[in-house]
């Protein structure tokens, strides 16, 4: 009979390398002290690795470039504790500005809105994830691209937009299904007001 243990590095070498987890992905093996420890011992052993605290990987590893061990990336993570949570999520501030593609620079931080608690998550190298409560207005979009949208122009600012990011979002909503009605209603006036310009 399989251990916890060889049951998890089973299930994750057959999801292959990369995904992030935390130890509610196995709460059918056993216990949660009984399923923790068996990740300990895996992490342990080197097989997998400690993201942040609950949340663990079993690595991707670069070799022909040299970079070693590639961490999951901030949406994963993000993704991964709002799963265990069963909250809802969204980017937020500059990372959703980077996200959109009307900004290049990438924040060392990512925010992500929440219908969750607010708090703050450390990464490694001094980065970390913050999750900021939101109201529930915030997660009623139909559409992930209009929320994303809405939340990116409410955070450059209405007299702040250059025409550069103009013309970014305007190829942005061409590629993309047109914005329901219903979406725009959730956004404010002077940002439904520029994308019915954008649309034009």
């Amino acid at each position: 009979m399989q251990s916890i243990e060889d049951k998890i590095l089973t299930s994750l070498k057959k999801s292959g390398r990369g995904v992030a987890f935390t130890p509610a992905r196995f709460a059918h093996y056993g216990s949660a002290a009984a399923v923790q420890k068996a990740i300990e011992r895996l992490t342990e052993n080197g097989h997998i690795i400690r993201v942040t605290r609950g949340v663990y990987c079993y690595p991707k590893i670069e070799t022909e470039l040299g970079l070693g061990v590639i961490y999951p990336t901030f949406d994963e993570i993000a993704t991964c504790l709002a799963n265990r949570d069963r909250t809802l999520i969204a980017p937020a501030g500059a990372y959703a500005i980077n996200k959109l593609g009307l900004s290049t620079q990438v924040p060392m931080n990512a925010v992500y809105v929440t219908n969750g608690e607010g708090r703050k998550v450390e990464i490694r190298n001094g980065r970390s994830i913050v999750f900021k409560h939101a109201a529930p207005k915030t997660f009623a979009f139909e559409s992930s691209f209009a929320q994303l949208v809405s939340i990116a122009l409410k955070e450059i600012g209405k007299d702040n937009l250059t025409q550069e990011q103009l013309m970014t979002l305007k190829r942005l909503l061409n590629q993309q299904p047109r914005i329901s009605e219903m979406d725009m209603k959730l956004m404010p006036t002077w940002v439904k007001k520029q994308i019915t310009e954008l649309y034009e």
